[in-house]
């Protein structure tokens, strides 16, 4: 693995629950690209999480200001389109695709993947 790849992010956001959202989950990855922790940060969408993207806009303020500080923030359409969400994730700027693919390789090549 090249070390350049060692320094890239991804976050697997699948929790529901709020407090552990607000003050985990976005918490560290918002910082970890503010604070250049990583030279990379992808927060990926997947599943349940899906939803609460969807309708709570507490949530949808914080991935702006994710997406607007530089995060990459996916979300699998498999999920999305399973859960009648996909149109408005898309709505909201969020990149919707068929992330099993992308996750297989990132996870192959070494990465680090931080599952919440």
């Amino acid at each position: 693995m090249k070390p350049e790849a060692m320094n890239d992010l991804l976050v697997v956001w699948t929790c529901t629950e709020k407090e552990t959202v607000e003050n985990m989950v976005f918490l560290y990855t918002l910082n970890s690209k503010l604070r250049n922790w990583w030279g990379s940060v992808t927060l990926l969408i997947w599943g349940a999480s899906a939803r609460l993207a969807s309708e709570d806009t507490p949530i949808q303020e914080q991935l702006a200001l994710m997406s607007e500080a530089g995060v990459r923030v996916i979300a699998c359409k498999k999920c999305a389109e399973n859960l009648g969400v996909a149109e408005k994730l898309e709505s909201l700027g969020i990149e919707v695709f068929y992330t099993g693919e992308f996750l297989t390789d990132w996870i192959k090549s070494g990465k680090t993947v931080l599952t919440f």
